[in-house]
């Protein structure tokens, strides 16, 4: 098994890790796991190939809608509400 599988396989029980936390504790960990994802999917694509960077990008999309929804209408200039 090589090393970005590895590496993949501890994100995915993180994510699912930080995904069972309250919605106060989740935001710290998530940011991490946000920031890291990219660097993993770009990783596992030089490694394995394009195939799996799909499945990879789609699983990280589904996962972090509701964040990159956010910091994409910040970015628009809107001022979108935070959950409580």
């Amino acid at each position: 098994m090589s090393n970005v599988a590895i590496v993949s396989f501890v994100w995915v029980l993180g994510a699912t890790v930080v995904a069972f936390l309250p919605m106060r504790l989740q935001m710290v960990p998530s940011l991490a796991l946000l920031i890291g994802a990219p660097v993993l999917v770009i990783w596992l694509g030089a490694v394995h190939g394009w195939w799996f960077v799909v499945p990879a990008l789609a699983a990280f999309l589904s996962m972090f809608r509701n964040p990159l929804i956010y910091f994409y209408r910040r970015a628009r200039g809107q001022r979108p509400e935070l959950p409580k």
